[in-house]
This record gives C-alpha cells, structure tokens and sequence, in this order.
C-alpha cells in the first residue's frame, strides 16, 4: 500500500478542538512534564501522564505496537513516542493530532505526522491496516459512537483498531478543560471516559468483532477488528445513537472507581 503522506507537516483547516492548543498542554508538551490535568466541570482532575508520553515507548506501548498490522494510523498521537517508534523499525505510520506543539515534538523524534482532526479528510481513507487509540484517545470529541464509525471509514477491510481503555468500570460522556493546576484552564471541550465493557457495548452494534484484550503495566487495551464495510458501520452507528439518545434519561455510573483526584 503506499501512503500519500509528504515529509513534515501539513496544517490544514478543520474542525479540530482548539482547547489542545491552549498554553497548559503546549508548555507541557514542549517542556516534557506536567503537572497537566483534564479538569471536569465538577472540579474533578484527571492527572495526564505528561512524562510517560514524552519519554520512550514502555512495555505496555509495546504491546500494542507488536499487534499492529500493515500501514499504522495513530489518532491523537501526542508528543509522538508510537509513531517514531514505528519510523524507526522501518514500519510505515502516521500521527495525526490537533496540537501544533504536539505536531512539531513528533517531527523532531523522526515520524511523519499531521495537524489534522480525525474528523478532517486524511491521506489514504478506506486503506490503513491499524489505527491506535491510545492513552485516552477514545475520548476524542466526546461521541465514542462517532469516532468508532469514522475510525471504520479509515481503516481497510478487516483494519485493526487498537484501544487503550480505562482501567476502571466507566462510562462517561462530560465537559473537561486542560488544566496546569496553576489556575490556567482552557476552554471547555467535550470528552469521554470508557472501560472495556463501555466500548463493546457501543462497538458491537456497529458490527466490530473483538479481536484480543490484554492488560500490561496497569493499562487495558482492545483489538477490534472493521466491520465489512464503512457504510453498514456509519448506518449501524445512526441505529446505535438514536438508541442511546432514547435512553438518556438513565442514571449511569460516570465517577464511581474513577481515578480521578478531588481539586
């Protein structure tokens, strides 16, 4: 498969969140450390894993990284350690990430990387063997419905997609900010919050097939396999969000055993 992509970036104009381009998680990025936080509406934070993203990949991204297969789509791919991994064993990939900060840190670790929403248009549609969902990317724009049908629109028949889930029994849909914890919040930005069992409940409908779950270091992560087509999973996705739209009134467990910490 050949993969379209020119060296260096491409800054285009799309429908990425401009919250990850607030100071608090450019400074961190470019710095290498936090504190950082995502912070919900509630004063709860959620500790962001700064340091683990800026150093080299562990056993646990390694994991991930040995399962994929063919050509390799990181959404959300941060300061860029999976996909220089990946250019580094020679494998083909690409990052995509709404943060310019995020963008130029891959660049200088050797991947390829775009300054592009998931949503936007992307190089290769209907042909990536794997996409990567990781470190709580599946909070992506706060409709794991929606991003799971985009990601099958992206991925080639019978593509990978390899999610980091929370460690935890949740299922949240909220409002957070990106917080410093030195009274530096950006804007609000919607997000959500899956465990295992959340995402294969929204997975299912759309005709994903679970291929492997595994645990390393703490972190939980799924394989999922593409449904046939992209058009019977966006068709699936519509049947699946009216359904949930219907039961919103349910009381749903959104904190209980959640590693977040009190502000």
């Amino acid at each position: 498969m050949s993969t379209t992509v020119p060296p260096g970036t491409v800054h285009a104009t799309g429908s990425g969140p401009a919250p990850w381009h607030a100071d608090p998680y450019a400074n961190a990025l470019r710095n290498g450390h936090g504190p950082l936080f995502l912070r919900r509406t509630d004063g709860w934070l959620l500790p962001l894993e700064v340091e683990r993203w800026c150093a080299a990949p562990g056993p646990a991204d390694l994991s991930a990284l040995r399962r994929c297969q063919g050509s390799v789509l990181d959404i959300g791919c941060g300061p860029g350690r999976l996909v220089a991994a990946l250019a580094a064993r020679g494998e083909r990939s690409l990052g995509v990430d709404v943060s310019e900060a995020a963008v130029d840190r891959t660049l200088r670790l050797g991947g390829t990387a775009l300054l592009r929403s998931v949503f936007d248009p992307l190089p290769d549609e209907g042909r990536w063997g794997t996409a990567l969902l990781i470190d709580g990317n599946v909070g992506i724009g706060g409709d794991p419905t929606a991003l799971l049908a985009r990601v099958a629109q992206l991925l080639a028949p019978g593509g990978l997609l390899i999610v980091e889930t929370a460690s935890v029994d949740v299922d949240e849909r909220v409002e957070v900010c990106v917080d410093d914890g030195r009274g530096s919040p950006g804007e609000l930005f919607p997000w959500s919050r899956l465990g295992a069992a959340a995402l294969l409940c929204r997975a299912r409908p759309q005709g994903w097939r679970l291929a492997d779950q595994w645990t390393s270091e703490g972190r939980c992560f799924l394989a999922l396999r593409r449904p046939r087509t992209a058009r019977s999973a966006r068709h699936k996705a519509a049947a699946a969000n009216s359904t949930a739209v219907m039961s919103s009134q349910r009381v749903r467990n959104t904190s209980a055993g959640s590693p977040v910490v009190d502000a």
